[in-house]
């Protein structure tokens, strides 16, 4: 039995999976609010006492830099040790990888109807891999390929620094980096970034709120509040914050792909782009993922995908644990 978790800023996912013969059987699975436990353990024993089952080994994908079996989550006030929650699990080892790492490792087990593409490529696209997901933050991860196999790789990338590319955009960096400093993509290409970009435009004069949206963003997630509010056409400040939401990201995306040479394609992973996916689909992401000057040819090769399964992450999570575990060589979709 193989416990798998994908850690985020938000929700912490747990689920137990049966891994014989190298296919993946869920068992059991809970959603825990992250920000209502103290740490990762208290959530760990909360959910094997509920499922009654002892697992052989365990991943979990986390959100924040991965070192010496130890993370300080990113958007959390934890510290996760691997050691202390292979003592409380009383199991040789628990693994701990980064959150992108773990939706990376399972993009081998996502069937057709798990990923929509986002452009038209000639052929599948062979060659490394990225991976990125915007969430409570943006996580970035690359998958080198070495001619038979994809070996994946964690990144920060999502804090590296916010490059403008338009006088708006230079003027949304003034007012980020008065707010916080330095300005990374995740300040903008994350929930709690477009909130920043909805009240940049607000605090610049750009547009009013209307009352039932402030209500609104009050009483609820202020993200999904202007997500739907765009979405829906209720709200033109709205829209405009969600339109450079989304050029940034496709324009993020690129500077990714450029970086990892991602022949083999790139994925849109994380809660909000399977949200998106109309507004993904238009225009704006595709155009500012292939406007990269002299290298626009190589980025409009490069198929773009956008992760729908929800248990990517967690896939990937047991995926790694097994194969790191040595209890499968070879892992095939669950169907």
């Amino acid at each position: 039995m193989i416990l798998a978790g994908d850690i985020g800023g938000t929700n912490a996912r747990l689920a137990l999976f049966d891994g014989d013969n190298g296919k993946f059987q869920l068992v059991s699975a809970s959603v825990y609010p992250s920000r209502e436990y103290s740490g990762l353990d208290e959530i760990v024993a909360k959910f094997v006492d509920m499922a009654n089952v002892h697992a052989d080994t365990a991943c979990f994908g986390v959100a924040g830099p991965v070192r010496n079996g130890r993370v300080e989550a990113s958007n959390l006030p934890w510290i996760i040790d691997a050691q202390r929650l292979s003592d409380e699990l009383k199991i040789k080892q628990a693994l701990l990888i980064n959150d992108l790492e773990a939706n990376a490792w399972g993009i081998a087990m996502l069937e057709a109807k798990d990923v929509v593409t986002l452009n038209q490529v000639k052929g599948d696209g062979v060659g490394n891999r990225a991976v990125i997901s915007a969430g409570t933050g943006l996580g970035e991860a690359g998958m080198c390929w070495d001619g038979t196999e994809h070996h994946i790789f964690a990144s920060e990338g999502g804090h590296g620094d916010f490059a403008p590319r338009n006088e708006l955009e230079i003027d949304l960096l003034h007012y980020l980096h008065a707010k916080f400093g330095h300005v990374s993509y995740e300040r903008i290409v994350s929930g709690p970034g477009l909130v920043n970009v909805f009240e940049f435009l607000r605090d610049t004069g750009r547009g009013s709120v209307p009352k039932w949206l402030a209500d609104e963003m009050l009483r609820a997630d202020p993200a999904a509040a202007i997500s739907r509010a765009a979405m829906d056409g209720k709200d033109p400040l709205s829209e405009q914050a969600l339109d450079i939401f989304v050029s940034i990201y496709g324009a993020e995306a690129g500077n990714l792909a450029l970086k990892v040479m991602a022949t083999g394609g790139v994925y849109l992973g994380g809660g909000i782009a399977p949200r998106l996916l109309s507004k993904l689909a238009g225009p704006l992401f595709m155009h500012a993922f292939t406007a990269k000057g002299r290298m626009q040819a190589l980025l409009e090769s490069m198929p773009v995908r956008v992760i729908t399964n929800t248990n990517t992450a967690l896939l990937g999570a047991a995926r790694c644990a097994a194969i790191k575990s040595g209890k499968v060589e070879e892992t095939v979709p669950v169907k």
